[in-house]
């Protein structure tokens, strides 16, 4: 939800900048819309802001997996892609860093724009077999593997690997998020802050009714989710196993990359379906999630842009995932793409 609105609002010019939390989904960016996303490294930004003076902070989906990201508008002008790197570099910058108020935050490199036109000479990119099953539409498969030759082109190297841990992201990422989002969202009891039901007659139909009220479907559901993976006879073998995935899939990426500056991957298996068209199938919604929820899972940043059309019209999203603190590489690269892509 938070991306969906990040991503309308600047590209309908409503906003020059946009941002929200992430917990494993940026498909919005490069997917539904031609703008560019970045998905900072886990902790390197700060969940709180300052509004009218005050500090207040976002609510808290999946503790371990939330990152607060910025999008920015691509238009289709020469050197607007520039503007549009630029602008979200600068902007990374001044939100990126430790915040003596927030435990999670940690120290982040301050300059994301010494290097950002160098162009992609010298640097390797892994593309994991994994991404390309045939669960990758086929024109999204072309348009990734035209990317690879672009880069190949421009005078980066790009190479097929092999992640058989990512075929279990998806599945340890929905149990870790739903168990976090269960607690998180406990607070919201019509007690202290949020929302509150207005009929009730005692402390628990308070409860009651405000959680029912106040949640909709999709939240009910992860709620219940949550729960039943942290009951006292499921936690090991739903949460604990989880857990052992992640580590599994964070430590797969740290071997590929003390070979590789960077990941290429698609955004999501398919293009962008009709509004209301899955939305009585969840199922199908969270595979759309298949390669986003990786990133998450290990902390990692990552970029989100478009890079072409399938037969359509509709936008074919490409990812860039980088090391951990590795943003300024990744700007770098999606900024030789987008010039590439435009003529600049």
């Amino acid at each position: 939800g938070a991306a969906s609105a990040s991503a309308a609002c600047s590209n309908l010019g409503a906003v020059k900048k946009s941002g929200d939390t992430m917990t494993g989904n940026l498909s919005i960016s490069g997917y539904l819309y031609p703008s560019l996303y970045l998905l900072p490294t886990y902790n390197s930004t700060t969940n709180r802001t300052v509004f009218e003076g005050s500090y207040v902070g976002a609510s808290s989906f999946s503790s371990w997996q939330d990152s607060s990201g910025n999008n920015r508008r691509m238009l289709e002008v020469r050197n607007a892609a520039y503007e549009a790197g630029r602008d979200n570099a600068l902007v990374l910058q001044a939100i990126a860093g430790q915040d003596p108020n927030d435990s999670t935050s940690v120290a982040a490199p301050a300059d994301y724009l010494t290097g950002i036109a160098d162009g992609v000479k010298g640097m390797k990119f892994a593309l994991p077999k994994e991404f390309l099953s045939e669960a990758l539409a086929p024109d999204i498969a072309a348009a990734l593997r035209k990317t690879a030759d672009r880069l190949t082109a421009l005078g980066a190297a790009v190479e097929e690997v092999t992640m058989p841990e990512l075929d279990k992201a998806l599945p340890a990422y929905y149990v870790i998020s739903s168990a976090e989002a269960s607690s998180n969202l406990a607070r919201f009891d019509g007690v202290k802050y949020g929302f509150r039901a207005q009929n009730f007659t005692d402390i628990h139909s308070l409860y009651k009714e405000t959680r029912s009220q106040g949640f909709g479907a999709e939240v009910k559901r992860r709620i219940l989710l949550g729960s039943y993976v942290l009951s006292a006879g499921y936690y090991d073998a739903y949460y604990k196993k989880a857990l052992e995935v992640r580590a599994l899939i964070k430590a797969a990426f740290d071997k590929v990359f003390e070979q590789y500056d960077a990941v290429l991957s698609p955004v999501a298996p398919t293009t962008a379906y009709k509004l209301g068209e899955k939305v009585d199938d969840p199922l199908a919604m969270y595979l759309g999630d298949v390669y986003t929820v990786p990133v998450n899972i290990a902390g990692l940043p990552s970029l989100s842009l478009p890079c072409g059309q399938d037969r359509e019209g509709l936008p074919i999203g490409l990812q860039l995932i980088g090391k951990p603190f590795g943003e300024a590489a990744l700007y770098r690269a999606g900024y030789t793409l987008e010039q590439d892509r435009i003529g600049g």
